[in-house]
């Protein structure tokens, strides 16, 4: 038991609405809502919390990789029913998968199949899905990486395979699996292959301008078993309980347990399952990224807890990360919220980059109607802010140049050509003229 646990559950929701809070601030994020699970029977629940402007803990999110999950689970109940074995050769069941027939269904739900991590072709997480005999003949095993067994190497293409071996085992279309024998038995009437109503957009960050970009939501075609569903708090809670449990009309807790098991030579993969230590012992889920989306579905079996998060946010998130703050002592202080940029001025858009005083690296942002410096041999961390003032000067607010003026030295053209500060001169590129 944490210390928040044992303070009372008023003292337990005020630590994980500070810590997401934290979170969105810290890591930039348009909206994330998390739930930390355990207690209630449905959803499986003890708190829900949203940070963001707009956030609700009823919207959906794409899932992105928790959806191999879904897919992991119907392989092993056609391993149990007899359908298919664990150990059969992907070519007994796609004859068409070239070099790569000999790798075992095992294999590819570990990715220890040597598979390359993307599929050949545009980038299928942004692109428009093709149909499956377009996968197979643009992936014939000559791009493997490795050979089977030899490492953990992760691979979205597996899991695309692994779907259409699902689908002609059955004589049924993967999704309808999903929704015959997952979703449904479980509750999880939001979880969906499209958005429904609700649904969060998908959104990407400027890294410098802070402001937001949205992302595309494609179908993904035959690489949709890797990450194409959209899911809620709730229902994610709903499987984070399956995890621990089972269920009659699924799979039994026997066969989870053994999904766990890593799967050598990884370290921490099991079957469509990643663990995760902590700080209470271990954590099993996955997470899940698609352009726009991050989440993360953990349980730990043992204390019957667990975390599911969403964002829509491209980057800046870390589903481990974060359930490991939740389900910690730590609570951390009050943060204003962080809200995306509309637009950033011309004064402060030409000067937004990646700035040198000496060798020292400095990366200039634009956050709340400001320019901050961040430290590159820090880890980024804030050394100083500037805004400017009714006057047009660009004045320090924080750090060591507080109060001083900050000059933009032009070259010729108009462009900036370097910055002074009280003697501090900031260059576009390490000692220009030498040290």
């Amino acid at each position: 038991m944490t210390r928040a646990e044992a303070a009372g559950p008023d003292a337990r929701a005020g630590h994980f609405q500070a810590v997401l809070d934290r979170y969105q601030a810290e890591r930039r994020l348009p909206t994330v809502v998390a739930a930390v699970l355990g207690d209630s029977e449905d959803p499986w629940t003890t708190w829900t919390g949203a940070a963001g402007d707009g956030a609700s803990v009823d919207r959906q999110y794409r899932i992105g990789s928790i959806t191999k999950t879904l897919t992991a689970v119907l392989v092993v109940r056609a391993h149990e029913a007899g359908l298919l074995s664990l150990d059969d050769p992907l070519g007994r069941h796609l004859p068409d998968s070239g070099a790569y027939a000999d790798r075992s269904l095992r294999a590819l739900l570990s990715h220890t199949a040597g598979m390359q991590s993307e599929p050949a072709g545009p980038w299928w997480e942004r692109s428009p899905g093709g149909t499956v005999e377009q996968l197979l003949a643009a992936n014939d095993g000559s791009a493997a990486v490795f050979g089977p067994g030899e490492h953990h190497h992760y691979s979205n293409l597996g899991y695309g395979l692994l779907g259409e071996v699902l689908a002609r085992v059955h004589g049924r279309p993967w999704w309808a699996l999903v929704e015959e024998q997952v979703l449904v038995p479980l509750g999880m009437r939001r979880t969906s292959y499209a958005p429904e109503a609700d649904a969060a957009p998908g959104l990407s960050v400027h890294h410098l301008a802070g402001t937001l970009t949205p992302e595309p939501a494609h179908d993904t075609g035959a690489m949709a078993p890797a990450g194409q569903a959209w899911s809620t708090l709730a229902d994610l809670a709903r499987l984070g309980r399956f995890l621990v449990d089972g269920h009659p009309d699924v799979l039994g807790a026997d066969s989870l347990r053994a999904m766990r098991q890593p799967v050598p030579p990884a370290s921490d993969y099991g079957l469509g399952v990643r663990t995760f230590p902590y700080a209470g012992g271990v954590l099993a889920g996955h997470t899940g990224s698609m352009p726009g989306f991050q989440a993360v579905l953990l349980v730990d079996p043992v204390h019957r807890t667990g975390v599911a998060a969403l964002t829509n946010a491209t980057t800046g998130f870390s589903g481990s990360e974060l359930a490991r703050a939740l389900l910690g002592d730590h609570t951390p202080g009050p943060v204003t919220p962080w809200r995306p940029a509309e637009r950033v001025p011309g004064w402060a858009a030409e000067l937004l980059g990646t700035w040198h005083w000496g060798n020292s690296a400095y990366e200039v942002r634009w956050h709340d109607e400001r320019l901050e410096w961040r430290d590159l041999a820090r880890g980024l961390a804030l050394a100083e802010q500037f805004a400017q003032h009714d006057d047009g000067r660009v004045v320090g607010t924080a750090g060591y140049h507080h109060g001083e003026t900050l000059h933009v030295v032009r070259r010729e053209d108009g462009t900036p050509d370097r910055l002074e500060c009280a003697t501090f001169v900031y260059t576009r590129t390490p000692y220009p003229d030498g040290p």
